[in-house]
């Protein structure tokens, strides 16, 4: 999904399956039971997939391979369920403001079944290139289809009024007057995520302006990003991983490889367990874990907050080639299990703990705190998160993630490094947290930036804040920290 409305142009994607018989009206004990059949294979997957994440809180980035596999959807239809299911679910909010503005009825009176169909409906006649009758008949077949017969007129004559009026005249209509709420709307993000972006960008002396760069740096969530692989060190290089997979080497990492198009699940060196997939911000950071100069490193690596693994997996790898040891812990024994499917044959032991205090004798030389976060940098991998996180819970976050450094501080030795991570950008998780940590006196931050060579434009503090905008990572932070 691009940062805007679609044009109303002609020659758009035209469609006339055949009628299918409507679903029995009664069976409707929950949202998702059965799946709405239309002779329409690519917006049937995308209408299972909008209701899954509504009904049942499921993951669209999960759930939409899943039933393109089983359905045997490939090829235009599979990339056009795609744009549908993930681009609906990013601009949900603004979906939502026309579809408001056009009903008779308030959205939380609208039935689920039938607020999927609406809003697959409207994304196709404001962001797509559809013609708008088969936009509106297709979504008015679906709600028959889940079983809401009755309210087929209700969403004929919603979706009919949306079309009647040129997206970029409903932009006008409905975008707020305040400058960055009218930014939030323009790139569909809740208005509370615009302002914890401005802040951090804010932050950043090196920003031309934080509300100049405010808009880039939102449509970077909107873009598919392309897949990271990492090749595991002293099993493969990040350069015949590249001539194995046809991708590119990374700019930032050595161990990062581009991967434009393809499975990665399908690769041998993958299915191996020689590469993974790994963003190169994250890359960087388990890299800087390893490489900040401790003295007598004694081989005692700690990953505190180890799942899903990836981190702990490249920590490992460079442990076994320094002959050092990491413990990873995690709370979650799902999770845990994970991390142990990651990091099989390498030197690392997986603990279920809690890290605030997993009961570990301290004296670790190296100590990796990449900390659970309200997840805002990585917004673009999963389109409906921004919709369902809510600013309340950055303040419960930001209590753990303090309690998780400091017992980071407390396991690390005397002159040991401790690296705190983020997948955030808010202020709140990342300087907010390592200041109050600072203003102990306990440990001294070293200058995080000599670790990301080459990388520009990461803040003029001693931390490091990527960006999908400016670096092509994930929203990603680091800071490191040496104990007094």
């Amino acid at each position: 999904m691009s940062g805007g409305f679609r044009s109303r142009a002609k020659g758009r994607r035209e469609e006339n399956p055949a009628p299918a018989p409507a679903r029995a009206g009664a069976e409707r004990r929950r949202q998702s039971a059965a799946p709405a059949r239309i002779g329409d294979g690519a917006r049937e997957a995308a209408y299972e997939v909008v209701r899954r994440v509504d009904t049942d809180d499921a993951f669209a980035n999960l759930v939409l391979p899943k039933l393109l596999g089983e359905r045997a959807i490939t090829g235009r239809d599979a990339a056009f369920a795609t744009e549908l299911a993930y681009g609906t679910l990013r601009a949900q909010g603004v979906l939502d403001a026309v579809i408001a503005k056009c009903s008779s009825r308030e959205l939380d009176k609208i039935a689920p079944e039938v607020l999927a169909a609406l809003r697959l409906g409207a994304y196709q006649l404001l962001y797509m290139r559809v013609d708008d009758h088969a936009a509106v008949d297709t979504s008015v077949r679906l709600v028959e289809a889940a079983g809401a017969v009755k309210a087929k007129g209700f969403a004929n004559a919603v979706l009919r009024t949306i079309a009647r009026t040129p997206a970029h005249e409903w932009m006008e209509q409905l975008a707020p007057d305040e400058p960055v709420a009218e930014v939030a709307f323009a790139t569909a993000h809740p208005e509370w995520i615009a302002r914890s972006f401005r802040a951090a960008l804010a932050a950043n002396a090196a920003a031309d302006g934080a509300d100049g760069e405010l808009r880039a740096a939102l449509e970077a969530d909107s873009e598919r990003p392309v897949v990271h692989l990492v090749a595991r060190p002293g099993e493969i290089s990040a350069a015949e991983l590249a001539a194995i997979t046809g991708g590119d080497e990374g700019t930032y990492s050595p161990y990062a490889v581009y991967l434009p198009e393809g499975d990665p699940g399908a690769l041998e060196p993958v299915r191996d367990g020689i590469a993974g997939v790994q963003d190169e911000g994250s890359q960087l950071i388990a890299r800087a874990a390893a490489e900040v100069p401790v003295e007598d490193d004694g081989g005692r690596w700690l990953d505190l907050c180890a799942g899903p693994g990836g981190k702990a997996a490249l920590l490992g790898s460079l442990a076994g080639i320094e002959g050092a040891r990491v413990d990873a812990i995690e709370i979650s024994d799902h999770r845990a299990e994970l991390i142990r499917k990651a990091v099989k044959g390498l030197p690392v032991t997986v603990t279920v703990a809690d890290g605030r205090d997993p009961g570990l004798e301290p004296g670790f030389d190296r100590v990796l705190v990449d900390a659970p976060c309200s997840g805002l940098g990585a917004l673009r991998r999963r389109p409906e998160a921004r919709w369902k996180k809510q600013e309340s819970e950055i303040a419960q976050l930001t209590v753990l993630q303090r309690e998780l450094l400091e017992s980071a501080i407390r396991l690390a030795k005397p002159g040991g490094a401790v690296v705190y991570s983020t997948c955030s950008p808010d202020v709140r998780e990342t300087r907010g947290v390592v200041d109050a940590v600072l203003a102990g006196g306990e440990v001294d931050e070293l200058d995080a930036r000599q670790f990301v060579p080459g990388m520009e434009g990461t803040g003029d503090a001693k931390s490091v804040q990527m960006w999908p905008h400016r670096h092509g990572t994930d929203a990603m932070f680091f800071a490191v920290l040496r104990k007094k």
